[in-house]
């Protein structure tokens, strides 16, 4: 998937703007606050509905209205041509591909994938398993569509499970817990045949970001001890009901990284830290292409986070996946400039958005 063109409208200060983007590199370039990052945030709210600087949408709106537009011209990876727009409000949001509606912003998610590095990525080694776990998800939906329709069906249950543990009414936990289990067991599953797939594919981005990581191991942990789901759900009621919410399942599953046997945000430093997680985003890219479709790859203030050798893997690794790259930065840098690869150069300035330059290899 590559975008060909883009039109953002009332989005933070871009008050209105058209571009016409390069099918491999594109850099915006301009000073902090200028409105770099609000371009790759209009791919982002159009992709999967919300930005990923601020779950506050109404942070999102210009001085210009009470809502923005996002619209963009894209091609597949088979040729076809695509129109996808969306209008999103404080307290409403409408979207159409193709000039039909779409009812679900799933239906965006889909079409439009992409692939995040921004400088508080490496919260997924260092943070809380949530943000593991989202990382996780998001790869299995790319490569199999189905796995949101389970994802929440087995939410749904999780919460009405919790809300009659709640009220302590043990007659209608006994009968969810059945269908929770299987619903559990099989999130699980897609799950695991993922993180192992992630695994093999990291072992080869490891030596590109950092020789110290190659002993770095990724392995999957469901949530729950002991084989079944089912018998860990009822030996886990009692305890379930004193505390009113649910104990094991895949709500609490986690990627654990590993160097040597020690846990990775343990043993590693910062800037090892930001190198792994790029290794594992490019892994995640990796994956989605083999799927069928290519992501886009979005990198923010990319220079600030990694030095330039690990920019230039980083870039590098991305056009050697075929994919469209948007990156941000305050200047051109030397691994920028010497990308192989046909580029385009934006200016961004108070919100305004100008080409400025191109080259082909």
């Amino acid at each position: 998937m590559r975008v060909k063109s883009l039109n953002i409208n009332n989005l933070r200060n871009i008050e209105s703007t058209q571009i016409s983007l390069s099918p491999c590199l594109n850099c915006f370039i301009g000073d902090n606050g200028a409105g770099k990052t609000s371009v790759l945030e209009a791919i982002a709210v159009l992709s999967k509905g919300r930005s990923f600087r601020s779950g506050q949408i109404s942070s999102l709106i210009g001085p210009a209205g009470k809502s923005f537009q996002v619209v963009a011209s894209t091609e597949s990876q088979s040729g076809e041509s695509d129109q996808m727009g969306m209008e999103r409000g404080s307290d409403h949001w409408s979207a159409r591909h193709n000039g039909q509606d779409v009812t679900q912003l799933s239906e965006l998610t889909q079409l439009l994938p992409h692939v995040l590095l921004e400088p508080s990525s490496h919260t997924l080694v260092s943070g809380p398993p949530d943000g593991r776990r989202k990382y996780l998800d998001w790869g299995v939906f790319h490569v199999e569509h189905s796995f949101l329709t389970l994802w929440r069906r087995y939410n749904r249950v999780l919460k009405q499970r919790n809300a009659a543990l709640r009220q302590t009414n043990v007659m209608v936990v006994e009968s969810l817990d059945p269908q929770f289990a299987a619903l559990g067991e099989q999130l699980h599953q897609a799950r695991e045949q993922h993180a192992i797939l992630l695994h093999n594919i990291l072992q080869q981005k490891l030596s590109l970001f950092n020789e110290t990581l190659e002993g770095i191991a990724l392995s999957y942990r469901k949530g729950w001890s002991g084989e079944s789901l089912d018998e860990a759900v009822q030996n886990s009621r009692p305890r379930d009901i004193e505390r009113g919410a649910t104990g094991p399942g895949p709500h609490k599953a986690d990627l654990y990284l590993t160097l040597d046997g020690v846990s990775a945000k343990e043993r590693l430093s910062r800037g090892e830290q930001k190198a792994l997680t790029a290794a594992m985003m490019m892994a995640q890219a990796e994956l989605i292409c083999l799927s069928g479709e290519k992501p886009i790859l979005l990198l923010d203030d990319l220079s600030s986070e990694l030095d330039e050798a690990h920019m230039k893997n980083v870039l590098a690794a991305g056009l050697s996946l075929g994919v469209q790259i948007w990156i941000t930065g305050t200047a051109m840098t030397p691994a920028l400039t010497a990308c192989e690869a046909e580029y385009k150069v934006f200016h961004v300035e108070h919100g305004c958005v100008s080409e400025y330059g191109a080259s082909a290899a």
